[in-house]
């Protein structure tokens, strides 16, 4: 059985609440084809975050529709299975399987019930079987749910009896794995026990950490080919650069295995970036006044083209309260697609030792957002962004159309 694992693209991620990265999904898609026609997998995998919101805009629900269509058309017998993760929408992505399944494809986006137990026969609704094995694909769950995975291993090992390798898929953070690049998660994270998961699989599929690694093999995780015993747990990491912390190299996995027990063949397959990060100066001690930032800014940009650029100053450095603003507008006269990241890296001290920022911004979370009712509120939320913002005006503002709505209601 070979197996194309991928994970976390975050289709329509606005990075930096300024740029959209359509041309870079694109630009991943295009290499995913290539190894798909090159490679010939029996399966492909993508472990969750399809979409980097759950309510996606059109164009980028085309992006994601039209690169799976030339993947089913480069390799019609191939199998696909998608999974829902905590940026996605369970029940949008549930109501279109039906139609995925025209394709061979299987997207799950609702987990098991809480009494799966009373439901026989529930365990079908999460298993695609395949002349070459058998599939697990268990969406992201808000809470621990180690149990459902058992149960489902223990279901096909009383069918497998031809020794058919099992793959499982899932989007959760596993104890003990790098969280390089999630900084801001650290501590917060749910974490289950890969122990308890079980053993009734040959390779685990998962998503949800940006790092790729494989579990319990950390000195191997960008190893070009490696072959363990099962079971084998690996994250594929994100399709693309997420934020700038992400600075380790970005891949698909593309995995082999003969049988149920059979040695698990990993391969590391890298992904080119259209855009990199930078962080300025390149070299040397940090940034200590913004005329020397101006000017380097100018220089590389001179030289430089299609990059996203951070910028590394000293903590005790004091900068204009529109800096942001002439950074981004010296960029834009460059007429280059130079991208600015306005998270500065401040750092302190002699030894210029990396520090937070002094006022860290709220980072908002999916589910945070799912849950707003008033706009304004998420207005609120996000104000620390946008200092310009004139809150009380935007209050005012608020307020008569809310009264406008009412009049119009009442008229109706």
């Amino acid at each position: 059985m070979k197996i194309l694992h991928t994970a976390d693209l975050h289709i329509g991620q606005i990075i930096y609440q300024y740029y959209e990265r359509a041309d870079e999904h694109i630009y991943f898609f295009r290499q995913l084809e290539d190894y798909v026609d090159s490679l010939a997998p029996d399966l492909l995998i993508v472990a969750g975050d399809v979409f980097d919101i759950p309510q996606p805009s059109a164009r980028y629900r085309r992006i994601f529709t039209e690169a799976f269509v030339r993947i089913r058309r480069l390799r019609p017998e191939m199998a696909i299975v998608i999974i829902a993760g905590n940026h996605d929408s369970p029940s949008r992505m549930e109501a279109e399987s039906p139609i995925w399944e025209l394709a061979n494809a299987k997207v799950v986006g609702t987990p098991p019930p809480l009494n799966y137990q009373d439901r026989p026969g529930w365990e079908e609704d999460f298993i695609m079987r395949l002349p070459a094995g058998y599939v697990i694909a268990l969406p992201y769950m808000n809470s621990e749910r180690s149990d459902v995975a058992r149960a489902i291993q223990e279901y096909i090992a009383g069918e497998n009896h031809d020794g058919l390798p099992v793959v499982m898929t899932g989007h959760l953070a596993v104890t003990g794995n790098d969280f390089t690049g999630h900084p801001e998660e650290i501590g917060t994270l749910r974490t289950t026990d890969l122990e308890k998961l079980g053993e009734g699989y040959d390779y685990l599929a998962l998503g949800h950490i940006h790092r790729p690694q494989t579990l319990g093999h950390p000195e191997d995780s960008f190893m070009e080919e490696a072959v363990y015993p099962p079971p084998v747990a690996r994250y594929s990491g994100s399709a693309l650069h997420v934020s700038c912390d992400e600075t380790f190299p970005h891949s698909i996995s593309f995995v082999e295995t003969g049988g149920r027990g059979k040695p698990v063949t990993l391969r590391i397959l890298p992904l080119r970036q259209l855009r990199h990060f930078v962080t300025l100066p390149l070299k040397g001690e940090a940034f200590d006044n913004q005329k020397k930032i101006m000017k380097e800014l100018k220089k590389y940009a001179g030289c430089a083209d299609s990059v996203y650029i951070r910028l590394r100053v000293k903590e005790a450095t004091d900068l204009s309260s529109d800096f942001n603003n002439a950074v981004y507008a010296l960029l834009e006269q460059e007429g280059k697609d130079l991208r600015y990241n306005p998270k500065i890296l401040w750092e302190r001290g002699e030894d210029c030792e990396e520090t937070e920022k002094s006022t860290p911004l709220h980072e908002i979370q999916v589910e945070e957002i799912q849950q707003i009712s008033d706009p304004f509120k998420f207005i609120e939320m996000t104000a620390e962004r946008y200092p310009a913002l004139n809150i009380p005006a935007l209050k005012d503002a608020f307020r008569e159309i809310e009264l406008e709505i009412q009049s119009m209601n009442n008229e109706d």
